[in-house]
């Protein structure tokens, strides 16, 4: 057990919620509506396959406006140094989606394929047209919204595995070990992508205030 990632998890529980604004609140109060109140495996999974649409969504208008801007090398550098980190991110959150369905089909649980494939896919294309309107209109709008789906992730997970001890004497073996991280438990791997969500949360923020100040974000919206 891995004595930092406990120390993170117990910071994540003493910690206050992001408040939520509308759209956020619909989207967990749906998640619950659809999937229960309480966080399981298969709920993550849907989690984590909405996750990466922002990134997906900002990575897109990105490039449109390197596109229209390149001949401004150094501008159009900026925006595709922004790429690189969104680009991360959703690689992140990618391996997210792949350890958990790993996690699911060793357990031999069997997805339903309306509840746990066609309603995430619309409620995933939704939240991209959502992210993508609203990064158009301001980009701040976007990323607060993104910083509060990390935040409420960071807490359902770090809350998922302090409910569920056992998961500190069940061994993670993973054939995505090598390239996300060797982790002794499946608690410990649980705490870590809690941990990722806080920091893709904490990114957000960040690009809040560049956004609030200018920082490229804006110009980048506008060339888009």
């Amino acid at each position: 057990m891995d004595g930092s990632l406990r120390n993170e998890q117990r910071r994540t529980l003493d910690a206050a919620r992001l408040p939520a604004g509308p759209s956020a609140r619909f989207l967990f109060r749906l998640m619950d509506l659809l999937y229960g109140r309480s966080a399981t495996l298969e709920k993550f999974r849907v989690l984590e396959i909405i996750a990466r649409v922002p990134y997906i969504a900002w990575e897109h208008v990105a490039y449109v406006a390197i596109t229209h801007t390149h001949r401004r090398t150094g501008f159009a550098r900026q925006i595709h140094d922004e790429v690189t980190s969104v680009r991360e991110q959703q690689d992140n959150e990618l391996f997210h989606l792949l350890i958990i369905e790993e996690l699911l089909q060793r357990r031999d649980v069997q997805p339903r394929l309306i509840r746990h494939r066609v309603l995430p896919q619309i409620i995933a294309w939704s939240y991209y047209h959502l992210s993508w309107l609203l990064y158009v209109m301001r980009p701040g709008w976007s990323y607060a919204l993104n910083a509060q789906f990390e935040d409420h992730a960071e807490h359902e997970y770090m809350q998922f595995v302090a409910d569920h001890p056992e998961l500190d004497h069940e061994l993670w073996i993973s054939e995505f070990a090598a390239d996300y991280g060797y982790f002794a438990s499946v608690g410990d791997l649980l705490r870590q992508i809690g941990l990722d969500e806080r920091h893709h949360k904490l990114e957000s923020l960040e690009r809040i205030d560049r956004a609030r100040f200018g920082d490229g974000d804006e110009e980048a919206r506008t060339a888009a």
